[in-house]
């Protein structure tokens, strides 16, 4: 059955939101205040990367379902579903988040609201939002005993979010107890060609909903941290992080997922959601459970420094004058996201200690240049190279896991690499006449 759905915000979250419903066969319309990446939109252009949402995107604007537009009363009219997937960054400032966005949607909406309605928050936000929310919907909305919020957290990986949206590991969707109404069943209508994949479907109160997300992503941060100290250890002792995470990955109880020693977690998630979730639990009188996650987010930031400071040693001691090439930018690769990037972070920091640096990214270059538009940037991988001093691999594009010596062999100035993802052959680097390097690694 098909449903008549408004998806507001159209970043990241909401784009791929409002395309996915579409594919599943429902009428969608993207909301949002941004003209100009409605616009953009609206042509079939998708203002970021993310690989085949554009395909996915271009094939339901030009079946009919789907469109956009900046009118809130339009989508109200339009719509009987409404999803909230507007951006929660972290407050200028403050490690909690702003919510001020998913507030302005509600402000905006829910007076508009003179039908039955139910509103799907997707959006990342402090335990005790949803409740809070619901309470002004009933406030503000003229149909306010038909209309139902209920929270719906998204679960997407930058570079697999179509997969993500369209064949969910699973569907968690928070009500509120008291007075449930019909978001229950307007969810299985919404996502029927899921549940009929068997997608499991976890129905909970509100604040265990809001928990999930971000419960899950300290999670991964901290299993990611936890690598990253152990490579510390590996250094002091002369042992290999790779082996050990290995060696561990194959207890069942632990897995070998996440477990990769690096420069570190960055993105427009991990890092902001850990924060917001210490800064929560403080509010409501749990700080103490989650102090542990100030030494994650401490770990994760030194890898960036320890970095830097590799680089520097490697190079005799100080960057002035050194010319270095950074091979990726973006916080992972098959993205083009550079928030909160350790690779350009990075960067930064060694082209501050006076080294020229030149930056090559397949998909960050323009969203990096937006950042520090004082960094070189090159076309290609051998640009970068030119004259280098050291090469940093900081992001693990597939053509970077792939690179060889003989690849860069001839362009640069010292035969020094520095694998900051621990993605490529030591022994194959060795043997070609390179020093080779890695955090974690004898």
């Amino acid at each position: 059955m098909s449903c008549r759905i408004a998806v507001f915000g159209t970043g990241y979250l909401g784009a791929t939101h409002a395309a996915c419903m579409a594919e599943l066969g429902h009428e969608v319309l993207g909301v949002d205040v941004d003209e100009a990446k409605l616009e953009k939109l609206a042509a079939g252009e998708v203002p970021f990367y993310e690989p085949g949402l554009d395909e996915v995107l271009r094939r339901n604007i030009d079946a009919g379902r789907l469109k956009f537009t900046s009118s809130y009363s339009e989508a109200a009219e339009f719509a009987t579903v409404h999803f909230i997937g507007v951006g929660t960054p972290q407050r200028k400032g403050e490690f909690a988040a702003d919510v001020s966005y998913v507030d302005s949607v509600i402000e905006n909406l829910a007076p508009l609201l003179t039908e039955p309605a139910v509103i799907f928050g997707k959006s990342t936000v402090p335990v005790g939002t949803a409740s809070r929310l619901a309470d002004r919907v009933r406030e503000l909305a003229p149909a306010a005993d038909d209309i139902d919020l209920a929270w719906n957290p998204e679960f997407l990986r930058e570079g697999f979010a179509v997969q993500d949206t369209l064949q969910p590991d699973r569907l968690v969707l928070g009500v509120d107890q008291v007075r449930p109404g019909r978001a229950v069943d307007i969810a299985r209508e919404v996502y029927a060609k899921l549940l009929e994949d068997n997608t499991p479907f976890l129905v909970t109160d509100l604040a265990t909903a809001e928990l999930v997300k971000i419960s899950a992503n300290a999670f991964l941060a901290t299993k990611i941290s936890f690598i990253n100290a152990m490579a510390e250890v590996c250094d002091a002792a002369g042992a290999d992080v790779m082996v050990l995470a290995d060696a561990i990955g194959m207890d069942a109880r632990i897995g070998r997922k996440f477990l990769n020693a690096g420069i570190g977690f960055g993105g427009g998630c991990l890092p902001k959601d850990i924060r917001a979730f210490m800064a929560r639990a403080g509010e409501i009188g749990a700080d103490e459970a989650l102090t542990f996650l100030r030494e994650v987010d401490s770990i994760n930031m030194r890898r960036r420094t320890r970095m830097v400071e590799s680089v520097r040693d490697l190079l005799g001691g100080s960057l002035l004058g050194q010319r270095v090439a950074v091979l990726g930018s973006a916080f992972k690769p098959n993205s083009d996201d550079v928030r909160d990037s350790p690779a350009l972070n990075i960067a930064g920091q060694i082209q501050l200690q006076g080294a020229s640096v030149t930056v090559f990214d397949p998909k960050a270059m323009e969203n990096s240049r937006a950042v520090f538009p004082t960094l070189g940037y090159a076309p290609t991988i051998k640009d970068a190279c030119i004259g280098a001093d050291a090469v940093l691999v900081l992001t693990e594009w597939e053509e970077f896991r792939k690179l060889a010596p003989s690849d860069i062999d001839s362009v640069v100035r010292q035969k020094n690499i520095i694998d900051g993802r621990n993605c490529l052959s030591p022994q194959q680097w060795r043997e070609k006449g390179w020093t080779y390097k890695a955090q974690g690694r004898p």
